[in-house]
């Protein structure tokens, strides 16, 4: 990629126009202050009502340095101009990264306090569930906190042992379990379902999604004084007064609304989102000519998606709305294209397989010899099939950029949801990542991998070649 004399792109946000100001500002303190030995010629002004923050990145020695030019609204447009780099690839994607983390850091900490409704309008209206058991272990699995799901797991493996053991059939106890377990794959869908709060389908195919930023000398008082069921009933007032009359969210119905509720928003503070969800699903689908799976919203600010199912015409798409909060529509069709790939190809059923049959072996071959090499096989093993599974969702990646054609889209999103992770991946070793107990690839190997895409419709064999990219991706980070 050969960048010209300026290179610009642009970030879209979930923040108001009121914040971004804010957001200027917050750059400038958790970016250029703590490294402001790196930067010259700070400033910031206004033209044609948008705000911009100015700098300069200096180079070692100050032998080369970059222009850079941060201009308010929404996407936030980004101008970088190097000046003396001999190859400035890797350093300006290195600043772009820097700087859409600092926005996602930003936007953060504005959602921690800022209050989030959504509606899935349909003929009567279903309220999203409690916070039940049931959303609890939902939110986990998305947040990647797998204890629960383990704890889980080892008391229904001790259940059926003593059923087993009841019935004088001990010895195949293993393969009860196995079947129990094969039996929840295929119902997955059925399964994961009662976990979303609304279907999706195309007489109810819009999500909407409003916003309110409350300032930071409301928040206490909010708190403190509207407690869930008071916050729900403002939601069902707004509803029956526009998308229940077939209206648009419009401010003044929402501050109207609050007001009656004894609270004075203001409107700048205010977005409201919709987007098709069907439409996006239904395309996705029809670019990899399979069935419209089951779609269902999950109401969590958790920024996810997840499909099972044991075959394309009986799987289903799961997505939380803090994922369409924080990602734009593309972004969105992308990150649907890569969980498309898992119903596709059978995934879930696969490593089902592969895992059923390395425990079955374990059991039935290697336990006479267990006690001698048992805690080393186990932390093998796993680590095997893990590494195996990253694969399947490097493959899920190349699918979705290859049948898409949106490969910087997908890794946008990665980005924004894992920014994080992207932090943590830069000041540690990825050697961890690739053997670690987690079915993803590091984030930083797929977003390169996706960003140095030029032509992914030429892959024939897109699971050979993913393969072949992450074993390389470990043996480069290892040093061969």
């Amino acid at each position: 990629m050969e960048f010209p004399g300026e290179f610009t792109f642009k970030v879209r946000t979930e923040v108001s126009p009121s914040y971004y100001g804010d957001l200027l500002l917050f750059i400038y303190q958790k970016y250029i202050v703590p490294f402001y030995h790196n930067f010259a010629n700070v400033r910031r002004w206004i033209l044609d009502g948008k705000e911009t923050l100015a700098f300069t990145l200096l180079g070692p020695y100050n032998s080369w340095y970059i222009d850079i030019e941060v201009t308010s609204g929404n996407p936030i447009e980004i101008k970088m101009r190097p000046v003396g780099l001999s190859s400035p690839h890797k350093t300006l994607n290195k600043v772009r990264e820097d700087l859409i983390t600092t926005i996602q850091m930003f936007e953060d900490e504005v959602r921690r306090t800022t209050l989030y409704f959504a509606w899935v309008p349909e003929k009567h209206l279903v309220s999203e569930k409690p916070l039940t058991r049931r959303k609890r272990v939902l939110s986990q699995i998305f947040t990647g906190n797998m204890l629960l799901l383990f704890v889980i797991f080892i008391a229904f493996s001790y259940l059926i042992f003593a059923i087993a053991s009841m019935l004088n059939m001990l010895e195949y106890a293993p393969i009860l379990l196995v079947l129990s377990q094969l039996i929840l794959v295929l119902f997955s869908d059925k399964i994961i379902m009662q976990m979303g709060d609304w279907s999706i389908t195309d007489d109810s195919p819009n999500v909407y999604i409003l916003q309110y930023h409350i300032p930071p000398e409301d928040f206490a008082s909010i708190r403190q004084n509207y407690p869930r069921e008071r916050l729900l009933q403002i939601k069902r007032d707004i509803y029956e007064r526009t998308l229940a009359l077939g209206k648009p969210i419009d401010a003044q119905t929402v501050r109207e609304v609050f007001l009656n509720h004894g609270i004075n928003v203001r409107p700048e503070n205010l977005l409201v989102k919709s987007i098709n969800v069907y439409q996006v699903v239904k395309e996705v689908a029809e670019r990899f000519n399979m069935p419209i799976p089951k779609i269902r919203i999950a109401n969590i600010i958790v920024p996810n998606a997840a499909a099972t199912g044991p075959s394309p015409s009986f799987s289903l798409v799961l997505i939380t709305t803090g994922l369409l909060v924080q990602l734009d529509e593309e972004e969105v069709y992308a990150v649907v294209g890569h969980e498309i790939s898992h119903v596709k190809g059978r995934d879930p059923l696969a490593l089902f397989l592969l895992t059923s049959a390395e425990y079955l072996f374990r059991v039935y071959v290697l336990l006479p010899f267990i006690f001698f090499f048992g805690p080393l096989y186990l932390i093998f093993a796993l680590s095997f099939i893990y590494f195996i599974a990253k694969f399947f969702e490097a493959r899920a990646d190349l699918e979705s950029a290859i049948v898409l054609g949106k490969p910087n889209a997908l890794a946008d999103a990665l980005r924004k949801i894992g920014y994080r992770r992207l932090w943590m991946e830069r000041s540690s070793s990825r050697i961890g990542s690739w053997l670690g107990l987690d079915p993803h690839p590091p984030l930083s190997f797929r977003i390169e991998r996706l960003e140095n895409m030029p032509e992914p419709w030429k892959i024939k064999h897109p699971f050979i070649q993913s393969m072949k990219d992450c074993i390389n991706g470990l043996l480069r980070e290892i040093g061969i």
